[in-house]
This record gives C-alpha cells, sequence and structure tokens, in this order.
C-alpha cells in the first residue's frame, strides 16, 4: 500500500502551490483501506479542480491501483 500513498503524496505535491503542507493518512479497517488527505486551505481549490474533476481522477487511479492490490482504496479530502 505504500506505492498508492506515494503516489497520491507525488501527485498532490505538483498540483499544490504549498507542497510542504501535503500530508496523506492511511487508516485500515473492515471495509477497506482510506486514505486521509490534507492541504493547505490555499490549494483546496486546485486539489479538487473545475466541478471536482481533479479529485474524481485522483480517486479514479487511486481505486484502480487498489483494484492490482485486491483491496478496496478510498480517497478523503479532510477541511482545514
Amino acid at each position: 500500500m505504500t506505492s498508492i500513498v506515494e503516489f497520491v503524496e507525488y501527485t498532490l505535491q505538483k498540483v499544490c502551490e504549498d507542497p510542504s503542507a501535503v500530508k496523506v493518512v492511511e487508516t485500515e479497517d473492515e471495509r477497506g483501506t482510506l486514505l486521509e488527505v490534507s492541504v493547505a486551505e490555499a490549494d483546496m481549490g486546485r486539489v479538487i479542480g473545475k466541478e471536482g474533476q481533479t479529485i474524481s481522477a485522483l480517486r479514479t487511479l487511486v481505486q484502480s491501483m487498489g483494484m492490482r492490490e485486491h483491496k478496496k482504496v478510498f480517497l478523503k479530502i479532510l477541511e482545514a
């Protein structure tokens, strides 16, 4: 699972103006793996994207990477 966390961190650091504020926390429960993402408040719009397209695309990529490992992976953005 570490590769998915690294992928999300790397991708969000390239999107955000403040890459040092990007944090990804991985937790597991009975439903699957949850990746909780926090970014700087100023970068929230960049991460979500126009009509949510950026975060939707990232969630799709994360879910497909999880399927390769036979796990369900969810991505959640924490509000500042």
